[in-house]
């Protein structure tokens, strides 16, 4: 009876030392397997200069496709934090989703208020859209697929980067420079805006009911600040031909006012731009649920293919 004990033993142990990985990688989902991977996929270039002002450099954050057949789309993240705070690194984990899609993600840090007040944001992320254009064949950038994203401020310099044309001169600053000729631009543009609650009127949040502080502190004490909050709002810059924009909003949203995606959903309706809004109904500044968020994505990627900027993969 022992003897029979010992090789049943002995048969359920190499049984299971069989069966267990199987049964292990039959429990990875499609997500798990794909960032248990995720090293092999993809190079990390940390912390590359792409602008100097204010005495400042601007760096970013590459996350490039390791194997690319051709050229990737590519995502321009921008951090929020209201002009005055916030990093890229506290963006990383939002590019995951855009990663899993094969895209090359540009996560770009910019000047804040304590280095230099408006309209220094806008200016640095068009500079960002510039490095991109200049270092297309060097990191295999597809510049007709750069898609500008950001949530909160953030969310309102990917809507600038995408929708201020130059003559605005706030790419001016990112001009190749040139002591025996006129400085350059590269000609590039944005295909698509995946604005998450951005602020549309930066003019609204300086004075009245929906004075904001972080708004009143990045205007600070510059001369004509009404000029100047003009200057920076992506209302001001909607006309035909700019690029499809999907908005997400909150529509109890304390920070940045919800009219603030209505009133550019209106004006784009307007004058004949593709555009989305999608309400989180009850949904304040961010901090969505699971459900909401994966209702989100699901938007994101319908809008994307639907613009022909589907996955590279």
């Amino acid at each position: 009876m022992i003897k029979r004990q010992i090789v049943f033993g002995l048969v359920l142990t190499m049984t299971l030392c069989v069966v267990a990985p199987n049964i292990a990688r039959a429990q990875l989902g499609e997500t798990t397997s794909f960032l248990a991977d995720i090293s092999n996929r993809y190079r990390i270039i940390p912390n590359v200069v792409y602008h100097v002002a204010s005495n400042h450099e601007n760096t970013l954050d590459l996350y490039l496709p390791a194997n690319a057949d051709g050229p990737t789309p590519v995502l321009l993240m921008i951090h929020g934090g209201g002009w005055v705070a916030g990093t890229k690194e506290g963006q990383s984990l939002r590019l995951l989703p855009y990663l899993e899609m094969g895209w090359a993600v540009v996560n770009v840090s910019y000047r804040l208020v304590q280095v230099a007040r408006a309209p220094a944001a806008v200016e640095d992320c068009l500079c960002a859209l510039q490095w991109i254009a200049s270092n297309a064949d060097e990191y295999n950038f597809d510049l007709s697929r750069i898609v500008t994203t950001g949530n909160s401020a953030g969310g309102h310099l990917a809507l600038t980067t995408g929708l201020v044309p130059p003559s605005a001169g706030l790419a001016n600053q990112c001009a190749s420079r040139s002591f025996s000729g006129p400085s350059s631009l590269m000609d590039v543009s944005v295909a698509a805006i995946v604005n998450w609650y951005g602020i549309t009127d930066v003019a609204d949040l300086t004075r009245g009911p929906n004075t904001k502080g972080y708004a009143v502190e990045w205007m600070g004490g510059l001369l004509r600040r009404e000029e100047m909050a003009r200057a920076v709002s992506p209302l001001t810059y909607v006309r035909a031909g700019v690029p499809p924009t999907l908005s997400i909003h909150g529509d109890a949203d304390p920070i940045v006012p919800y009219e603030h995606a209505t009133r550019l959903h209106t004006a784009l309706e307007g004058v004949g731009v593709p555009n989305e809004l999608h309400t989180v109904s009850g949904g304040g500044h961010g901090g969505f649920t699971r459900s909401e968020t994966l209702e989100i994505f699901d938007k994101i990627y319908r809008f994307l293919n639907q613009h022909g900027l589907a996955s590279s993969n």
